[in-house]
Order: C-alpha cells, then structure tokens, then sequence
C-alpha cells in the first residue's frame, strides 16, 4: 500500500451578468448575488489510482459538460487521467444551468416541453414568459454559463492535482436534520410533491429521511486538517424560488467552517441519494416570506405553525446551515479516529446499460387529447400551464426517445479508500435506493454521490411510481424502478468486490 496524496482547490464560477436561475417552472432572472457560486476539486493518489472529485453549485452537471472537462484535460501533461474525474452538483435552484446534451446517441433532436406544446397552440394562443429569459441581453446566455465553467473547471483540476502533498484522512460521522420526504401520500393512493398534509386524506410522507451526515477530514502530515467532505441526503434547496444567486444552505456552511477551521480550510459539498428529499416539514409547514411561484406549493389559509422558519426562506438556509457546521464542529472536537494514510486504494468506472422507462401508446394517445383538452379552454399559457401539462409532455417526449433507445449507458463511478466506500450515480436518485447500498455495504462507512457525470433525472421507486405526481412521471427521468434495483445490485456488487 502507498501512501496518500491529497490536493485541494477551489474557483468562483459566478457569472459577471445577471442568469436565468434554474430548476423551478417560473422563469426567473437573478437580482443580486447573495454569495458566489463556487466549485471544489478533492485530488487523492496512491501509488498508480487516483480520483478527482468535484462539487459544483450548480443545480445539475451535464454529460456535455463532462465530456468538455475531460477534453480540455486529455493531452495534459500532470499524470491527470480525466476519466477519474467526477464532477457533481448540489442541486441548487439558484444557479445557472449548463450547456445539455446526453451521454445518448439519437438521431435528430427530442422535443423540449416548450417546443412540444408550440405544436398545439392556437394561431391565438402563445406562451408568455415571466421574465424574459430568451431575448435579454443583460442575462448570460446558456453558452455563455458554459464557456465559463470550461474555462474554470480544468484549471481548478490541475491546480488540485498540483497542490497535492503526502496526507491522510480520517473518516467521521454526524447527524443533523436537514432532508425530509417531500411527497405526501393520500387515501386514494396518489401523492403530491409538496403536497398538502392539512387535509382529511393525508395519511403519511412517502419516504423517509436520513439524518446521517457521512465524514471525512482530510488531514497534512502535521494532522492538521486541509479540508473536509461532506455528505447528506439533501438537495440545496431551502431558497429554491428566490431571485438571487446563491450556493443555499452550503454558503453558510462554508462560511461558519472558515471563522472555526481558518479561511484556507476547504470544503467538498455532496449531495447523496435524496431524488424525494428537501430542507422543507410538510408536517410543520410554515408558510414562506412571499409567492413562490409554484402551482404545486399553493397553500390556502394554512394555519400558523410552531416550526423552524420556512425553509424556502433565507432564515431557513441560515438554520439549515448552521445545523450542518456546528455538527461538523462537534464531531471535530469530540475527536477524530487514527487517521488512515496507506491504504488500499481503488477507482472503478463501470457503465451500467439500465433499461429505460417506456411510456404506452394508450399513455401517448390520451396525453394528446389531454393536451387538446385542456388548451381550448385557454388564452395565452404561461409557466403554470406548463406544470399543468408536464405529464402529458413528458410521456409525448418519452415515446420520442424510446423509439430509440432502450437501454441509457450510465457512468457509475466505485472507490474504495481505506474503510470508505464512495459510489456515484447521474440520477436524482429516491432515498430508499440510497438506503439500501448503505445498508447493505462492505465499508465501514458509504459515501453517495448523485447527480454525478451527467444529468438523467428523478430515478423514482415502485411506490412513487404508482402514486404519481411530478418527480415520478414518466418523464420525470430516464430510468424507472427496474433499472433503480440494476443500480443498486451493481453499485453493492462492486463495493463488495472490493472489499473482499
């Protein structure tokens, strides 16, 4: 066994113009900065393995965005191997979105949920944005995002890999309750993401939660400690809604780790299994400062609730931030295991074929004339006609691609590193999934990353499925079920692998 080496860099990647925030169906133009957009590289080597991990805050990394990384790193000169990189997302709803593309080949373009409805508009009828996100000059353009995150991601890498020195880690856990289920179930046998749990026919959240915040602090040869990875089953998703740009609840992390560790420490934000998972109690619901704009959080007259503040509010992100660092905090000063220095060491990329989920053309034909339906009773439509039609959308979109395609390759990337275990996938993978890995590993402790080397969507469970609802659509994510316990066999059977 050879010994560690550890390099740590970070890099601004906010946009100097104003952004089309992503990730809510109301369109939305940033006002002001409430703290800048940051990316993360963790560099580690031993011996001939190696592992580049990144964390962006950005609501989701693209396999476009990937492949451009990996292309500019390609005939570098370091000993860096771009297929160990991976590059994730804390999902935050207040950033701006990458340049798309799929890891799949399919002839010709599949329709967005924009263009699909143009075709069955009235010569009457047109959509009316929100905000003028399309023609705006003074918003950065969706290439523009791009070109700026090719331009800095790389060179953090490098400068990662280049920073690295003989050091060690030691792996810790904590706990703080930050991620709840955010569909609520009913006695029809339906459920509603951000539904509404004030109501006779509530009877319970679909999923769980997991309060586990998975560890690990990475230490000099003077065991003083150069950065921390932190990992919790929650998007960054307190002010979701807001117009401003904003890394969430792991700014204030940040932050607060700084004024206790020193301004050189650094920070690793990933976000584990948590697809059906946010800040906000559906039970305690505290109704937010002002409108969301968002159809499925309308509430009417909601009774007032002894709670933490709204979670889509910025006292929430503070609490919720504030919650993760003084855990962090009390884990450090309890007392951190020997650290680990030679270990075994060992990065698999392995390319799941999971199949995709199929819409029917029962579930085609009606989305259609539901489609038909609903537009002539309308005017003009706007962003919440768009979340009105997104099932109907979503299945028309479906069929385009899976007439061809049946099977999405999928990058899953399996590390072990001592008594850890760290396993990716591109999904917004539900809770459950993620249980069942940690509950079944070989490790000592198991680090999940999401939303990894590509941007496939919800991967939903049976029960979701069958409940409905946005987030479990059909065209909510490229795979179902079937290919979400794919997922899970393999990830186990590699750790396995191993560790025995």
């Amino acid at each position: 066994m050879n010994t560690l080496k550890i390099g740590w860099s970070e890099t601004d990647i906010t946009p100097s113009k104003k952004v089309s925030l992503a990730g809510q169906f109301a369109e939305r133009i940033s006002q002001y900065i409430e703290k800048p957009l940051t990316a993360t590289a963790f560099a580690v080597e031993s011996g001939n393995e190696q592992m580049i991990m990144v964390s962006c805050d950005l609501v989701s990394v693209t396999w476009k965005l990937l492949c451009d990384v990996r292309e500019a790193l390609k005939d570098n000169t370091l000993g860096i191997d771009p297929e160990k990189i991976i590059i994730s997302a804390i999902h935050t709803h207040t950033a701006y979105r990458p340049l798309g593309g799929q890891r799949c080949q399919v002839k010709g373009v599949i329709s967005n949920y924009r263009t699909m409805l143009d075709g069955f508009l009235r010569p009457d009828q047109k959509y009316i944005e929100k905000e003028n996100v399309s023609t705006n000059p003074d918003v950065a353009t969706t290439e523009e995002n791009h070109a700026l995150l090719i331009e800095k991601l790389p060179k953090l890498i490098k400068d990662a890999w280049q920073n690295r020195t003989n050091g060690s880690f030691s792996n810790a856990f904590g706990r703080a309750a930050i991620g709840m289920c955010r569909r609520a179930a009913y006695t029809d046998g339906t459920a509603q993401m951000w539904g509404d749990t004030n109501t006779a026919v509530f009877t319970e959240l679909e999923g769980g939660n997991d309060s586990g915040i998975e560890l690990m602090f990475a230490l000099d040869p003077d065991k003083k400690v150069t950065g921390i990875v932190v990992n919790l089953a929650c998007p960054a998703q307190c002010v979701q809604h807001r117009l401003f740009v904003s890394p969430d609840f792991w700014g204030e992390v940040k932050v607060r780790l700084r004024k206790y560790f020193g301004e050189d420490i650094f920070m690793l934000p990933l976000c584990s299994a948590a697809g059906d998972q946010c800040p906000v109690d559906l039970i305690r619901w505290v109704e937010p400062e002002s409108d969301l704009n968002d159809p499925n959080c309308k509430r009417n007259n909601p009774p007032k609730r002894k709670a933490d503040p709204s979670m889509f509010d910025l006292a929430g992100m503070v609490k919720a931030g504030k919650r993760i660092a003084n855990e962090i905090i009390d884990v450090y000063e309890e007392g951190l295991d020997e650290a680990q220095s030679s270990v075994n060491f060992e990065h698999r990329i392995v390319n799941m074929k999971l199949p995709i989920r199929r819409a029917t053309l029962t579930e085609v034909n009606k989305a259609k004339e539901a489609i038909k339906a609903y537009l002539a009773t309308k005017g003009n439509i706007d962003y919440n006609d768009v979340a009105n039609l997104q099932i109907h959308l979503g299945i028309l979109k479906r069929f385009e691609l899976q007439e061809q395609l049946d099977t999405l390759t999928t990058e899953i990337h399996v590390v072990r590193m001592g008594t850890v275990a760290i396993a990716s996938n591109p999904f917004e993978l539900f809770l459950d999934y993620g249980n069942q890995i940690k509950a079944r590993s070989s490790a000592e402790q198991t680090f999940l990353v999401q939303l990894a080397n590509g941007a496939e969507g919800y991967l939903p469970t049976a029960k979701a499925e069958a409940n409905g609802h946005y987030s479990a659509f059909i065209g909510s994510g490229q795979v179902g079920h079937i290919g979400g316990d794919l997922l899970v066999r393999e990830t186990l059977q590699n750790i396995r692998e191993m560790f025995e």
